[in-house]
């Protein structure tokens, strides 16, 4: 089964050199023992673009956007055996935080990924 974790914090800070080096850590031994599948930060809001429908019209709107009280900066995707497990590494993960950025406040979401349709086409299923 595979999982996105969304990573999702109250305002722009960045981590700390000792979380960089301990998220580092982390994602070696998830990728060597074959768990770890993705991972990335996302750059500020204000760099990208929203595109949105409302009331049947299509709209871009590029960044920066109003304030909002939670922001996504980083995913991670995990093939792990079931909810269990994800939310075993989820909490790995946050612990860190608690650790390495003492005061930090975020949320990581976990959430199964029902598919895919890239790995489909490249099978040949679709």
């Amino acid at each position: 089964m595979r999982f996105m974790f969304i990573i999702k914090a109250a305002g722009a800070g960045s981590p700390t050199p000792s979380l960089m080096a301990a998220m580092q850590a982390m994602a070696e031994r998830e990728v060597k023992a074959g768990r770890m599948i993705s991972d990335g930060g996302l750059m500020p809001r204000a760099t990208g673009a929203e595109v949105r429908i409302r009331k049947g019209k299509l709209t871009v709107t590029d960044g920066p956007f109003a304030e909002t009280k939670e922001v996504i900066g980083g995913y991670a995707v995990f093939e792990l055996p079931d909810m269990a497990a994800a939310i075993a590494s989820a909490r790995d993960f946050m612990s860190l935080h608690q650790t390495h950025m003492p005061g930090w406040e975020g949320i990581c979401e976990v959430r199964q990924v029902a598919g895919s349709q890239v790995e489909q086409i490249r099978l040949g299923a679709l």
